[in-house]
């Protein structure tokens, strides 16, 4: 059953998931995934049944066809076909924190991105869209948890200084930050977060694969939260104080 393991690697990766990751959605130890998919011993039918399940696959295309190259199995026909019916539709897919280490070696795979959800903002038209969630108080008062749709920006170049951005690079993944650009040194642009206890940073401009503007922050009510008048102020201080001391760092 040599080709039921290549194709649970397969469809691992079009879903972005880890062996850990897969092996918790089949209740199966992470090792067993890594023995299937190496060849070192056979998928057990339960395993392949909620395989089967999950991808909306038969078990004939799991045990007899290579997925990755058959063009015209059901999981990958039905994949095709939805995104057909759907393009038109502004499309926003949505990028999870679990999946944002498939996302930096898949952000440029379009099976990959097939295989996240997606959702529609009646608001946005006209461009290309991703959702990113973001986790950590870099950027409070924008809670950890939240989801920042970003429209794609194509050049760097065309990036406005101090808007908010999910800035995806080799060096740093996945961030929501501030942008701020050096007219002196284009090479690289400097990050920076709205709460004022994290410190600016900068990354090398080859360095970024992919840039979205920040156009809508979507969070649970129950996580908003409320600031003083003096929390505020501080806030206000402390960032005049940073975006002073970076245009000294750049004049």
């Amino acid at each position: 059953m040599a080709i039921a393991g290549q194709n649970l690697k397969y469809l691992r990766k079009l879903r972005g998931w880890t062996q850990e990751e897969f092996a918790s959605k089949l209740g199966i130890k992470r090792s067993l995934i890594g023995a299937y998919e190496e060849e070192r011993a056979d998928p057990r039918l339960e395993v392949l049944e909620l395989v089967s399940e999950i991808f909306k696959v038969t078990l004939d295309e799991l045990l007899l066809h290579d997925l990755s190259e058959t063009k015209g199995s059901s999981y990958l026909a039905k994949r095709r076909q939805l995104k057909m019916m759907s393009a038109d539709r502004n499309l926003i897919h949505f990028v999870p924190v679990k999946a944002a280490a498939g996302y930096l070696a898949g952000y440029a795979d379009s099976e990959f991105i097939d295989e996240l959800n997606t959702f529609t903002l009646p608001m946005l038209s006209g461009g290309t869209y991703r959702a990113f969630e973001i986790i950590g108080d870099s950027m409070m008062p924008t809670p950890s948890g939240s989801i920042i749709v970003g429209e794609k920006i194509e050049n760097i170049d065309h990036v406005k200084n101090n808007a908010a951005y999910i800035v995806v690079s080799n060096s740093e993944g996945i961030v929501y930050k501030r942008v701020v650009k050096s007219n002196k040194n284009k090479n690289k642009i400097t990050l920076v977060s709205d709460n004022p206890a994290f410190q600016p940073y900068q990354v090398h401009a080859a360095d970024v694969l992919e840039i979205w503007q920040a156009q809508v922050v979507i969070n649970k009510v129950t996580q908003q939260q409320r600031w003083d008048v003096d929390s505020l102020v501080n806030l206000v201080s402390n960032l005049q104080d940073q975006v002073t001391s970076l245009n000294k760092k750049m004049n």
